[in-house]
């Protein structure tokens, strides 16, 4: 096949290249064979470096004209490695080309020890740590989309440092975590992710199925991501500096909403069609009534026209009743963009890494330094990270090996705290305020009013603050006050270490080789301080005089382990056996302390007046575990594996405390059979696996499950005491996970093309709920292992070299996923679990949407009607009661809200990945990374809020531009009102499909004979677009916010831009 495919090239080749025909020095000449001696046909064979060169015959054969004695020849072709061949000055040269195969030996870190990819029976996937570093961002977890199939990662939210949350294969529980494992140097890792520096990071292996990553046991059950960082290895010495600089701006387009003419006109018109419709006035009576109430709506009760922008028109004469439109000639004084006035359009982002790695003998090194910073597209807002590791190995006998890594970092942050309502959070009142609202004070004239030193105060709705008028929405608030005069920041201290001896010699000569003996030690601690301070004249703590709020947690875990194993090939049998202990402990620190009356400038708590919360606690939990793992090879065609764990939790009752965790593999390398060798030319692998297991979570959300708990927020003052909040139930035990993994993988064409299709069915059970009790018992319910759930779906990952000339190569990946979620069990007295507008319910996906269903809007009346099955009725007492009827239409809101109607579920169809990299010429790279989600839903409980009165001075969204406003408008926007009652229906359901550019990047490789001269070894200049656009059915909605299908008042995601270079002596 090989043959057949370097034919065609032959011809593309020879469109493709231009030959020198000038005779100067020598002419080369020669045959390219590969290595069993056959030629190559159609091989590219060039003068390094220019574009002077031939390409080879039906019989292998080439010729080049104008050859320097000392030049070297570059030779490639399809399905073969490019080869480097120096000329020394032979005229007759010929060259041999080693096939090219993809990653079939690639060694994988996988548990507790590395993993040949054509042998692993599991599913895995390894994404490079170059992958990742071409992202632009401060936590690992963001720069993790798209480079794995079967991985859903949501946005979470824009605030810098922070990270993003990641699912593999599906939502594992209802209660308990979701998240996967993660595994640094070997060792399970309690730390922060934003504490890791990216440009550290060698690589990552997902681990997705049971075969995989069931010897982690108990907390493997939802995935296991290994963290592998990096390690010296040259003799040499390596110095590497890397460094950008760029903005950040917004990466998400805003709601698109109604200007200020707009707002006040719309107002107007849903007062006058409450009084009209609403109360039978007529038109003239319901404008006049319109006009008459329209200050105070928009204004407040105290002084209307304090927020009237339009200073040469009173409220009630501004609107014109013919029209129900502002007058043409009045002015405002004032039209503000609150999201403007917060928002850094042009965020400063910055990052510099130095790094020396190297070794001597027997000993690899490599110690990194980093900084990172990051200005947030809200004003006042930043991360800082600090970060340096040491990475040291020695080999120091042939028989002794020990090793240590350790990474400390120092993180702050100043942030926004988003822990308020509607009302009082920075990011939706600055998105939601409606423009006639002043960001500053004014006087009545509409000027602002300066403080002493000459610059604008904040004005915060509050007729205190002004003098005037309570504004009708976030009273006492001001987003852009609540930015710069109070404070939210933290500091947060880490230190991981990971170190290990191995007892076993190298020498396969000596008499116990194979056989290894390593003990490992690692931990984690985490300082973590964060203070809050609110202002003493304004905002929600003005009554108090301020108040300061100082958190402080620690995390400290450590894990100790003791590992044999034992590795041996006799024949064609290849075997390797592992016996292991660990035990794993963890400790929770937390206390807080809070003041008010507060001394401005000192940020701390002993000026402070009054103390209003003084609260600490402490959580410790406890894992031991004894694990074994067989791998069994024979003739390098058949594999079997065989991996048992037992867990002791801290988590459960004694009795219940011990979970036993195992899995099988198997994998058939079908290519390597005789009977195949006929498909060798173009087929270099084809493995069959599957396998299956159990794996366990303990990870309940809690550390106390089973126990019973007391409060001690006792109401009498005078004496302590506490009472009883949840009853004890010692048979809580582990949630399971029982995984089933089928899958196929394939290099065709030389490596020239990768497949990877995978199935897999999972079913988690004995899932945490509370079981309901009668409410005479004083208690709502009590925990208990009584639900289960099933994930299925299919994974499909491509990867290939779709050409591969000499001066141009072009590698592209394509990843595609479908996961199917279905709730087969809930408590044994209900089988739905409502929340919102969600439900849990046994039969349907997980976070189903279940609301009310809209059949129009009725042309005559304007009213939003639905469709409904239930419906009010007179019993035989003469009692009004709700009866379950056939489906008609109404527009009654109550029967609305109880008709609802199962519409779909947060659950994409398909999501995946579309990548490419180019290489152009001689040193240019260029690369993108695109992804998408077809299918599922959001429901934009935001949107919705922008398409009726649900708060007074909200602003409207500009789809209520088609409403309706007449009888006999044919619309789906119901007539505005005030006061009106709505229902949580599908209008807020959005489609959750999107197409992102997550990462553009070109670089520029500065050729090696220009470096050398100036003793540098490579130089690489780029420049990288992260979070480039995003396409979806809704600006202003993140469609990946989060797993659940909802939206929330949060810091948007970013988009940046950095110019960067890398360099390496």
């Amino acid at each position: 096949m090989n043959r057949i495919i370097s034919f065609m090239a032959a011809g593309l080749a020879s469109l493709l290249m231009g030959v020198s025909a000038f005779a100067q020095n020598l002419t080369v000449k020669g045959v390219v064979t590969d290595e069993q001696g056959r030629p190559v046909i159609g091989a590219a064979v060039f003068i390094d470096g220019t574009a002077t060169g031939s390409s080879t015959s039906m019989e292998g054969e080439y010729m080049i004209e104008n050859v320097a004695p000392d030049a070297t020849l570059s030779v490639s072709c399809i399905g073969y490695r490019t080869t480097k061949v120096e000329v020394r000055g032979r005229a007759v040269l010929d060259i041999v080309l080693p096939e090219e195969f993809l990653e079939l030996d690639e060694t994988m870190v996988v548990a507790y020890g590395t993993a040949k990819k054509e042998s692993f029976t599991g599913s895995a996937a390894v994404v490079r740590g170059d992958d990742l570093q071409k992202r632009v961002v401060g936590n690992v977890t963001k720069s993790f989309e798209g480079t794995v199939a079967g991985v859903q990662v949501s946005s979470g939210g824009g605030q810098p440092g922070e990270g993003a949350s990641i699912i593999i294969r599906g939502i594992g529980s209802v209660n308990a975590a979701s998240t996967p494992l993660y595994v640094v140097d070997g060792i399970p890792y309690d730390g922060t992710l934003s504490s890791i520096n990216p440009a550290d990071i060698e690589s990552m292996t997902v681990l997705k199925d049971a075969s995989a990553g069931a010897l982690y046991g108990a907390r493997g059950a939802n995935g296991v991501i290994v963290i592998t960082t990096k390690k010296g290895k040259d003799d040499r010495v390596s110095i590497t500096y890397k460094g950008n600089v760029g903005v950040a701006s917004r990466a998400l387009k805003r709601y698109d909403l109604v200007d200020m003419d707009e707002y006040v006109e719309l107002t107007y018109e849903a007062l006058r069609n409450s009084a009209q419709y609403g109360t039978g006035m007529d038109f003239d009576g319901a404008s006049k009534y319109a006009a008459a109430n329209l200050g105070q709506t928009i204004g407040g009760l105290k002084n209307p026209e304090y927020y009237n922008p339009y200073k040469n028109y009173t409220w009630d004469t501004l609107i014109d009743p013919a029209t129900g439109k502002i007058k043409g000639d009045a002015r405002a004084a004032w039209n503000e963009n609150w999201m403007d006035e917060i928002s850094n359009n042009a965020a400063l982002r910055t990052e510099h890494i130095l790094s020396v790695s190297g070794a001597a003998g027997n000993t690899g090194y490599l110690v990194s330094m980093g900084y990172y910073k990051e200005n947030g597209i809200l004003q006042n807002t930043d991360f800082d990270r600090y970060s340096g590791r040491v990475n040291v190995d020695t080999q120091a006998k042939d028989w002794f090996k020990i090793g240590l890594n350790a990474n400390f970092a120092h993180t702050d942050s100043d942030y926004q705290d988003f822990s308020g309502t509607t009302t009082s959070n920075v990011w939706y009142t600055a998105q939601f305020m409606a423009p006639v609202y002043p960001v500053y004070l004014k006087d009545m004239d509409g000027n602002n009013v300066l403080d002493m030193n000459g610059g604008p105060q904040y004005e915060y709705g509050d007729e205190n603050d002004n003098g005037y008028a309570n504004r009708p929405t976030a009273q006492g608030f001001n987003s852009k006050a609540e930015l710069f005069n109070n404070k939210a920041y933290y500091k947060r201290n880490s230190l991981s270490a990971r170190s290990y001896i191995t007892l076993g010699t190298v020498r396969e000569d000596a008499r116990l080789y194979g056989l290894k003996f390593s003990v490992n030690f690692g931990t984690d601690f985490t300082d973590y301080q964060r203070t809050l301070v609110n202002d003493k004249y304004h905002g929600n703590a003005a009554d108090q005089g301020g108040r300061i709020s100082k958190t402080n947690t620690r995390t400290f875990s450590y894990t100790f382990n003791q590992i044999l194993t034992y590795d041996k090939s006799f024949g064609e049998h290849d075997i390797n056996v592992l016996l292991g202990h660990e035990y794993y402990r963890y400790r929770y620190d937390y206390a807080i302390g809070e003041k008010t009356g507060i001394m401005e400038g000192i940020d701390e708590l002993a000026p402070a007046v009054t103390t209003s919360d003084n609260t600490s606690y402490a959580h410790n939990y406890a894992i031991e575990s004894y694990f074994t793992r067989l791998n069994y090879g024979f003739r390098d065609r058949y594999y079997f594996d065989a991996s048992w764990r037992t867990d002791g939790s801290s988590r459960f009752y004694r009795d219940n405390r011990w979970g036993n965790f195992w899995s099988v593999g198997a994998s058939w390398r079908l290519s390597n059979e005789p009977f195949m060798s006929h498909t060798s030319s173009w087929l270099n692998n084809l493995t069959l696996k599957v396998s299956y297991g159990v794996q366990g979570n303990d990870n309940l959300g809690t550390y106390y499950a089973w126990q019973g708990l007391y409060n001690y927020t006792w109401a009498n003052g005078s004496q302590a005491g506490a009472f009883a909040s949840r009853l004890e139930n010692m048979d809580i035990t582990w949630e399971k996970n029982a995984n089933l993994n089928a899958g196929i993988e394939a290099s065709l064409f030389g490596g020239r093309l990768g497949i990877t299709a995978e199935y897999y069915n999972r079913k988690t059970k004995d899932m945490l709920f509370e079981n309901p009790l009668a409410l005479s018992t004083g208690f709502t319910g009590y925990n208990a292992n009584i639900g289960s759930m099933r994930n299925q779906g299919f994974e499909l990952a491509l990867r290939g070299t779709i050409l591969n000339h000499e001066n141009f190569r072009w590698d592209a990946t394509f990843m595609g996923s479908f996961n199917r979620n279905k709730v087969l069990a809930l408590t044994a007295s209900q089988d739905m679990i409502t929340s919102g507008a969600s439900v849990i319910e046994v039969g349907k996906p997980i976070y189903t949407f279940y609301v009310a269903k809209r059949a129009g809007v009725d042309p005559a009346s304007g009213k939003q009607l639905y469709y409904a099955y239930w419906k009010p009725s007179v019993n035989e007492e003469g009692q009004m009661t709700n009866v379950r009827c056939d489906e008609y239409v109404t527009d009654n809101v109550t029967m609305a809200n109880m008709s609802k109607y199962y519409m779909g579920s947060r659950e994409p169809v398909l999501f995946g990945s579309i990548g490419s990299t180019f290489q152009i010429f001689k040193g240019i790279d260029f690369s993108f990374l695109t992804t998408y989600s077809l299918g599922g839903k959001v429901y934009d409980g935001l949107y919705s809020g922008t398409m009726r009165v649900q708060y007074a001075g909200n602003n409207w969204h500009r789809n209520v531009l088609r409403r309706w406003q007449k009888p006999g408008d044919v619309t789906d926007i119901p007539m505005l009102e005030i006061g009106g009652a709505y229902a949580t229906d599908d209008s807020a359901l959005i489609s959750a499909s999107y197409f992102a550019i997550k990462n553009i990047t070109l670089g520029y490789t500065f050729p090696e004979r220009w470096m050398k001269k100036i003793d540098i070894a490579s130089l690489r200049i780029f420049v990288t677009l992260d979070n480039v656009a995003m396409f979806n059915h809704m600006d202003g909605m993140d469609p990946q916010y989060n797993f659940t299908g909802s939206v929330s008042y949060t810091y948007t995601p970013s988009r940046a831009m950095v110019l960067g270079v890398d360099l390496n002596f």
